[in-house]
């Protein structure tokens, strides 16, 4: 098993990506920190994990505010004896975020927050311990628009996951010498609920399916997978890069869409 021996925090491991993440890397012989905002949510996946032999422990608060942020790394590092991987994945994409006009301030305000900031706090929270085990990495979850601009804009999501993108390269040159390498996904959709439910109205999975090479939407376990060979020791020598993961679409100018 890839990960034996490493203690990892997951970030939003509630659900979705963060949940699939938690419940692989768990399988590969980590112990697992399940850090997520609601508390019910972080649980059932502690449990998943349990039942399967694994270990793992929850840690509930808002990564938008330090001080919680604080408080949950050092519960995690307490639990396991320290730090030696973080998958800062936790994020929200809000409805009305939609181009510079008409996004409103609170929007812009929110998904920064959740989506820029509290990936900054959590790294701020986390170095300390991971430069302590002298092997440790940082996994920042940016997205595909990070790379590429969007016919259906999202321009405070956009933002915020290029900020990942930049701050990623700074904090992988900063310590690339101390032990510590810093890497970014940019996964395409994926089929989390929040995306399977938007997806529901068949015109709206119509418009999107075109632009997808391989016609479909990725799949947590797929992101898990790359996440926990990212965190992995075969990964030693990767720092600083942003990895897509979409199917292909990044790839692709046009997409003969009668194929498939």
């Amino acid at each position: 098993m890839r990960l034996t021996g490493k203690r990892i925090v997951i970030t939003g491991a509630g659900s979705g990506i963060g949940r699939a993440t938690a419940l692989k890397c768990a399988r590969e012989g980590a112990q697992v920190v399940c850090a997520d905002l609601h508390a019910q949510a972080a649980g059932e996946t502690v449990a998943l994990i349990r039942e399967a032999g694994g270990e793992a422990v929850p840690v509930i608060g808002n990564l938008t505010h330090e001080e919680a942020c604080l408080a949950m790394f050092a519960e995690g590092a307490e639990a396991f004896g320290g730090l030696d991987a973080v998958f800062n994945n936790a994020g929200v994409c809000l409805g009305d975020d939609l181009g510079p006009v008409e996004t409103p301030l609170a929007t812009w305000d929110a998904t920064i927050a959740t989506n820029l900031t509290s990936v900054f706090l959590c790294c701020k929270a986390a170095i300390p311990y991971l430069l302590k085990s002298g092997s440790g990495v940082i996994i920042n979850n940016a997205s595909i628009v990070a790379l590429v601009g969007s016919a259906f804009p999202q321009i405070a999501y956009t933002a915020a996951k290029g900020g990942v993108l930049a701050m990623t390269r700074e904090i992988a040159i900063t310590y690339a010498r101390k032990g510590l390498r810093t890497v970014a996904i940019c996964p395409g959709p994926v089929a989390t609920p929040l995306v399977t439910a938007f997806l529901a109205d068949e015109e709206a999975w119509r418009l999107r399916r075109r632009y997808l090479p391989m016609g479909r939407l990725g799949q947590p376990e797929e992101i898990a997978n790359l996440v926990a060979f990212l965190a992995s020791d075969e990964a030693s020598y990767i720092n600083g890069s942003a990895i897509t993961i979409d199917g292909g679409l990044t790839s692709a100018y046009v997409i003969d869409d009668t194929v498939g």
